[in-house]
């Protein structure tokens, strides 16, 4: 990571609350808090759909589901990112029930209206003799949508407040990542049988590295952490490299740098969680991502990308599957953590137990979570 002026990064003292205990069991197995949990939280807040590179030409699109809603995410004739309720304005048909895509034009399956990719209704069979029809009037349901350093962000509450103002605390502190550039050169979905809140507590501490990644634990000390950002809904810091250039099968770098890195930052890995489904992960080399979809109390559905610089994929050098096979073998052994988190929390035997001063980042996240559900 490059040492950036203060203040635009600035270390700050990190405490741990003295009797900080992990969140009771109703929070991980409930399906009233977890629909609490997507009423409150998925269907109020700003969420991670995707990165821009998903759709780099007009009439590209992909489909994701939010807070139980389908939306349609697309790029239009003038290169505006846009997102609109997949639902028809006619009799409320889903119009896309694929993934992903290209097309100049949105068409119902049912009676063919059909919609321009900027929303607007464009034709719609046999209403022209309808009294007071106006085409006008029936334009799709645009869904709030911003992009922060490349990566598309939706919020489904009316009213709320712009993205820019939500991560004002983030503001420059990527921008020499060159993030908006990057390119996803690999996508894994895991489906996942844990509650959400697990995979970011996982995600967020390194005291259980040496037991469960010994390949990790060679390459980077699990009490390296020095953690900037530790309150609130951006937390954590970074990780030395303390043996090889990158974290990858060889340990070896295996791609262009993806930006300005300069200094101690060839030998960090910088982590953030952000509140409430991303986790990103920044090497010298390569830029990890994981969006988190709960599905239920006990099951959670991640995307993990893996980006690099747009003109590694060109180059000899470029070795992208060093990275992804060790991230890929990480990440599974995750899961399977979190999975045997899942079960124990779900034992009568389980009470919130004592967090250690290694785990004072999964605490915060607990009261940031806290904050928006109760």
């Amino acid at each position: 990571m490059q040492t950036i002026p203060i203040p635009a990064f600035r270390r700050t003292a990190e405490t741990f609350a003295a009797g900080a205990k992990t969140l009771e069991q109703k929070y991980f197995v409930s399906p009233g808090v977890f629909a609490q949990e997507q009423e409150k939280i998925f269907s109020k807040k700003w969420v991670l759909v995707g990165h821009q590179s998903q759709i780099a030409k007009g009439g590209d699109y992909f489909v994701q589901e939010v807070a139980g809603e389908s939306l349609i995410v697309l790029r239009d004739k003038d290169g505006r990112v846009r997102s609109f309720y997949n639902v028809c304005r006619h009799r409320g048909t889903r119009l896309r029930g694929d993934q992903n895509g290209h097309l100049s034009a949105i068409q119902c399956p049912y009676h063919a209206w059909t919609y321009g990719l900027d929303g607007r209704l464009i034709g719609a069979p046999h209403m022209d003799d309808v009294e007071g029809f106006d085409k006008a009037d029936y334009s799709l349901h645009a869904v709030n949508l911003a992009l922060w350093e490349g990566f598309i962000f939706v919020n489904l509450a009316d009213g709320s407040l712009p993205l820019e103002k939500v991560f004002a605390p983030l503001a420059g502190r990527f921008s020499h990542w060159n993030l908006p550039k990057l390119r996803s050169a690999k996508r894994i979905e895991y489906d996942v049988r844990a509650n959400w809140k697990l995979i970011f507590e996982n995600y967020s501490e390194c005291y259980h590295c040496p037991g469960v990644h010994p390949a990790l634990s060679k390459l980077t000390p699990y009490d390296s952490a020095e953690n900037d950002l530790c309150e609130g809904p951006f937390l954590g810091g970074f990780m030395r490299i303390a043996k090889g250039n990158s974290l990858t099968m060889t340990g070896n770098s295996c791609a262009l740098p993806v930006g300005d890195i300069k200094g101690e930052g060839h030998n960090r890995v910088v982590y953030y969680p952000i509140f409430p489904n991303m986790l990103l992960s920044m090497h010298p080399d390569y830029v990890m991502v994981h969006q988190l979809w709960p599905k239920s109390p006990e099951r959670t559905l991640i995307f993990c990308d893996w980006f690099f610089h747009p003109e590694a994929f060109d180059r000899t050098d470029f070795h992208p599957n060093d990275a992804i096979e060790f991230w890929d073998m990480t990440n599974r052994q995750d899961w399977h953590v979190c999975e045997l988190s899942q079960q124990g929390i779900a034992s009568r035997a389980y009470r919130p137990g004592p967090y250690s001063p290694r785990e004072s980042i999964p605490a915060a996240w607990d009261r940031e979570y806290l904050r928006h559900v109760e």
